[in-house]
């Protein structure tokens, strides 16, 4: 019987080039412990995609995160809601297979 995982995830737009993934985790770390921060790079320009993830490990830390407003990060207002959708290469339950 296998535990099912909670995911407190929000989803970040309008995030600066010039923040990096250890600066974000460092700003949604005051809201509760981060346990990861997906931070897609472009491939052919160097730089972020302007977007991420962050993943919480309490459901704590994603509500405080969603009860702030405005995040502004480098002088930039950041857009935060929840996530609905999983991380790249997360399963759902509906992705599992039966026998």
């Amino acid at each position: 019987m296998a535990a099912s995982k909670k995911v407190f995830e929000v989803f970040v737009s309008k995030v600066p080039w010039t923040v990096a993934t250890k600066e974000m985790k460092e700003y949604f770390g005051q809201f509760g412990a981060v346990k990861k921060c997906l931070l897609p790079f472009d491939k052919e320009t160097g730089f972020h995609r302007g977007f991420c993830w962050i993943g919480f490990s309490s459901e704590e830390g994603l509500n405080n995160a969603l009860q702030k407003d405005p995040h502004v990060l480098e002088g930039a207002k950041l857009q935060v809601q929840r996530n609905r959708r999983l991380f790249a290469g997360q399963k759902s339950d509906k992705d599992a297979e039966y026998d």
